[in-house]
């Protein structure tokens, strides 16, 4: 027989994986992983930066590190992961920001269009200036 104390601390076990029982889980675990690519882009960047401050000879190691087919894998998983944060972040913004013009609320589909036309706007123009 078990105390009272003991099953006060009673805890059912959950499986490993049960964030994978309901879309909605899926996609907050996601989001919350996202952070740790965009953690690693920030990073390589850095290193980047680094490498080019550094000389010719280092920024070409770095870009031959890049080339390995394993970096590649990486940052084409953390490119598809930093999409999907930033598509979240952009879909949840209306919700947490109300915007007025002339004492009215925007609504939420114009203010979602307006960003998603500013993403792709400064996507290219980025694009055009590294292509040039």
């Amino acid at each position: 027989m078990t105390s009272h104390l003991e099953a006060r601390y009673h805890r059912q076990r959950v499986p490993l994986l049960w964030w994978l029982g309901r879309r909605t889980y899926l996609a907050f675990t996601l989001r919350e992983l996202s952070s740790v690519f965009v953690a690693w882009f920030i990073v390589e960047l850095l290193l980047l930066i680094r490498a080019v401050a550094s000389g010719p000879a280092d920024y070409q190691r770095f870009l031959d590190l890049l080339g390995n087919p394993a970096m590649v894998v990486l940052n084409v998983v953390t490119l598809a992961f930093l999409l999907y944060h930033t598509i979240t972040f952009l879909n949840l913004t209306p919700q947490a920001v109300v915007v007025k013009v002339r004492g009215r609320r925007v609504p939420k589909r114009a203010l979602l269009a307006g960003m998603y036309l500013t993403w792709a706007v400064v996507s290219v123009v980025l694009a055009w200036l590294m292509v040039s």
